[in-house]
C-alpha cells in the first residue's frame, strides 16, 4: 500500500513520520521540488528555530489563531505543544523555554531540529525524493488511486496521499482541482511601512508597552497590545505583528494603506496623563518641557512629540498652554499615522489563506470531498501569531494526518504512532 506525502516542510515529514511509524507495512515516499528539505525549518527564529511554544492550556493556546483556532481546539486535545516537546525530547533534542514563551533547542541551531527530522525519516523508512517537483495530481475513478504526474512525465501512483505544500500556490491549484475551496491568500505576519516627524531618526527605539489599532470604518476593533520597535522603515515588534496577523485581511483589502493608533501608555488613558501633565506643570515648574517627561517615555521619542505639537524647546512646564497640553496628551494616548505599505518580518513568511476549514474532517485531516486525501500545515486557511504557533499547526495536523492514513490503510498490526 503506498502513501505519498507531498512538500518537504516540518508538515510533510512530520506527517510522514507519523505515517511510517504508525504502520511499517506501508511504503511512505515524501517529494520536495527543492534539492533541500526543511527550508522553513532553516531559517525560522533566525536560525535558531522556533519549535513551539510553552502553553499548554488550550483555551489559550487557540487565541494566538487568527484564523483555524476554533478547528484546531479537538485537534489539540490529541497533539499539543507538550506532545511536540515529548516527541523531540524522546528523540534526543532538548528544548528550552524563554521569557516569552517561545522555545527552542538547546543548542540554539534549527539544524539540530532538521537533523532529527531526516534522521528519524529514514529510520521508520520513510522514502525521502528531493528535486522532485510535481505537475498534477489525478484521482483515478476506476480503481480509486491518486495519480501524481510528476514534472518529468513520470506518474506515481498511491492509495492516499498528503499535501503539506504550506502556500505554495500549486498545493492549492491541485486541492481545487480535487474539489476544494480556496480562501484567498494573503500575507499575514508583517511589519507596517510608514513616514513620520514623529518616529524621525528613531530608528531602534523599543517600548516595552503599546496599544496599536487600525482605524477602519468596518465595525471591527482591530487593537493589540504588546512591544513595539521602530525601524528605518516604519514600526515593528510583537504588537505590530500581531495587528497585522488578525487584521491581515483588512489590511489586503485596504492595499496597505490604513491609519494607525498609536498609545504609547497603554495603562493610561486621557484623563489619567492630562493630570499628571498638570501635577507636573505644579512640581516641576521651572523645567524644560522638552527635558523632562513625566510618564517615562524614551527620552528621543518624548522629543520628537514635543515637536511635533510645535512647542518652543525652551519652553518651561509652567509656561505650558491648555492648548499645548491638550495636544500633547492626544499624541501619547491617541495619535494617529499612516500606514503606507507592508513590510516583511525576516525572512520568515506567514500565509492567511488556503483550504476552507469546512471541507476538512479534523479528526483525520482527511477532505471531506475526496476520499484518500489529506492536508497538513499552512495550506489550510490556518494562521497563527509569531512565538512557534505555526509549527505547531504543522506538528499537530500532520501528526493526525499520518496516524489515520496508517489506520485507512491498515494492512497489518497497525499502532498510535508514541509521542
Amino acid at each position: 500500500m503506498n502513501v505519498i506525502v507531498i512538500g518537504g516542510g516540518a508538515a510533510g515529514f512530520f506527517g510522514a513520520i507519523a505515517c511510517a511509524t504508525a504502520n511499517p507495512h506501508l511504503k511512505v515516499t515524501l517529494l520536495e521540488a527543492a534539492r533541500q528539505p526543511l527550508a522553513k525549518v532553516r531559517i525560522s527564529g533566525g536560525g535558531r528555530c522556533n519549535v513551539t511554544h510553552h502553553c499548554f492550556d488550550l483555551a489559550e493556546l487557540i487565541q494566538n489563531y487568527p484564523r483555524g483556532g476554533k478547528a484546531l481546539r479537538s485537534a489539540f486535545a490529541r497533539f499539543q505543544p507538550k506532545d511536540t516537546i515529548n516527541w523531540f525530547e524522546s528523540r534526543g533534542v532538548k528544548l528550552k523555554t524563554e521569557s516569552d514563551g517561545r522555545m527552542f533547542p538547546i543548542t540554539d541551531n534549527s539544524e539540530t531540529i532538521v537533523n532529527c527530522l531526516i534522521e528519524e525519516a529514514k529510520q521508520v523508512g520513510v522514502i525521502l525524493k528531493t528535486g522532485v517537483a510535481v505537475q498534477n495530481i489525478r484521482k483515478d475513478p476506476t480503481d480509486n488511486q491518486f495519480q501524481i504526474e510528476l514534472k518529468n512525465g513520470e506518474i506515481l501512483k498511491c492509495n492516499c496521499v498528503l499535501i503539506a505544500t504550506g502556500s505554495n500556490r500549486l498545493g492549492y491549484l491541485w486541492a481545487k482541482n480535487l474539489g476544494h475551496t480556496i480562501e484567498s491568500p494573503v500575507p499575514s505576519l508583517f511589519t507596517f511601512n510608514l513616514k513620520d516627524s514623529r518616529l524621525q531618526d528613531l530608528a531602534g527605539v523599543s517600548v516595552d508597552s503599546v496599544r496599536v489599532r487600525l482605524l477602519t470604518s468596518e465595525k471591527h476593533k482591530l487593537e493589540q497590545t504588546g512591544a513595539l520597535l521602530i525601524t528605518h522603515w516604519g514600526v515593528s515588534g510583537p504588537a505590530i505583528l500581531k495587528l497585522s496577523a488578525w487584521g491581515a485581511r483588512i489590511l489586503a483589502a485596504h492595499n496597505y494603506q490604513l491609519p494607525l493608533e498609536i498609545n504609547w501608555l497603554p495603562q493610561e488613558n486621557l484623563e489619567t496623563v492630562k493630570e499628571k501633565l498638570l501635577i507636573t506643570k505644579t512640581t516641576h515648574s521651572r523645567k524644560k518641557i522638552l527635558n523632562y517627561c513625566p510618564v517615562g517615555l524614551p527620552k528621543r521619542l518624548w522629543h520628537n512629540l514635543v515637536n511635533y505639537v510645535d512647542i518652543n524647546p525652551e519652553k518651561t512646564w509652567t509656561e505650558l498652554s491648555k492648548k499645548e497640553l491638550h495636544q500633547l496628551t492626544e499624541e501619547i494616548i491617541r495619535g494617529q499615522y499612516q500606514i503606507k505599505g507592508k513590510g516583511v518580518f525576516k525572512e520568515e513568511f506567514v500565509t492567511c489563506g488556503g483550504i476552507n476549514l469546512k471541507e476538512i474532517n479534523f479528526k483525520t485531516m482527511e477532505s471531506k470531498i475526496c476520499p484518500g486525501l489529506y492536508f497538513a500545515g499552512e495550506i489550510l486557511d490556518i494562521d497563527a501569531v509569531t512565538g512557534g504557533f505555526n509549527f505547531q499547526n504543522a506538528w499537530t495536523t500532520a501528526w493526525i494526518a499520518g496516524n489515520d492514513i496508517s489506520l485507512r490503510l491498515c494492512c497489518g498490526p497497525a499502532k498510535q504512532i508514541n509521542k
